[in-house]
């Protein structure tokens, strides 16, 4: 079965334009020209992925992504912001936010295709080792897409979790922001560190008591030890 893309933009042309190339790219797609009839949408059905544009003419947009992070079964879908904003702010707010990754408007429909794929690779990829753990608090279970501190199970988006089992894989490693980039998108990468920073300042406190077992090695990158 072909995944299931939905795309929320108040612009009918941009609709038009990416359930084209999605068509084209072997993918299925809805579309919305709105929040409202998009949350109606999600009662009946879920999609893979879901493209969203933070500027709506009924709902933010980040007020939606922050919709979709609350509720436990809508949770793991993983977001594309679509903004025609460019200041880096509105960028690192969807991300804590719970975003996977973002497209500036204007936008080559082949380079958010290229996005969607990378995304959606991101959450098929396993690590051989099914069960990680460290501090005696923090666990990760990779078949499961479990994350435990004690016994309480915390929610992490995707790219969170991704970050917190390379981190978890390689105790006491030291990986820069450049090669955490580069083993969550690879060559199709086209984000700034400071994108790593949110990331990480969002799983700690996600983490809570566990959150000291993330270090920050200044100048560096981050590294997880006991």
């Amino acid at each position: 079965m072909s995944k299931l893309i939905a795309v929320v933009d108040d612009e009918p042309d941009i609709l038009e334009l990416v359930a084209i190339h999605l068509e084209k790219a072997g993918f299925q797609s809805e579309t919305f020209l709105n929040g409202e009839s998009f949350i109606e949408f999600l009662k009946i059905s879920q999609p893979d992925l879901i493209v969203l544009d933070l500027m709506l003419p009924d709902m933010d947009g980040l007020e939606i992504c922050k919709y979709l992070k609350r509720e436990d079964n809508l949770s793991s879908i993983p977001v594309i912001m679509l903004t025609a904003k460019g200041e880096e702010m509105d960028k690192i707010l969807g991300l804590e936010l719970g975003a996977d990754d973002y497209v500036t408007k204007p936008f080559s429909p082949k380079e958010l295709i290229a996005r969607i794929r990378a995304v959606l690779r991101r959450g098929k990829e396993k690590e051989p080792t099914d069960v990680l753990s460290a501090g005696g608090i923090l666990s990760m279970d990779t078949d499961k897409h479990e994350v435990r501190v004690k016994s309480c199970k915390i929610e992490l988006t995707s790219t969170e979790f991704r970050i917190l089992q390379l981190l978890l894989s390689k105790k006491g490693w030291v990986f820069s922001r450049e090669k955490i980039l580069d083993y969550l998108w690879g060559q199709e990468k086209a984000v700034v560190d400071r994108t790593v920073d949110v990331h990480i300042k969002h799983l700690r406190e996600k983490l809570g008591e566990a959150a000291y077992l993330i270090k920050n090695i200044r100048g560096v990158g981050y590294k997880l030890e006991e």
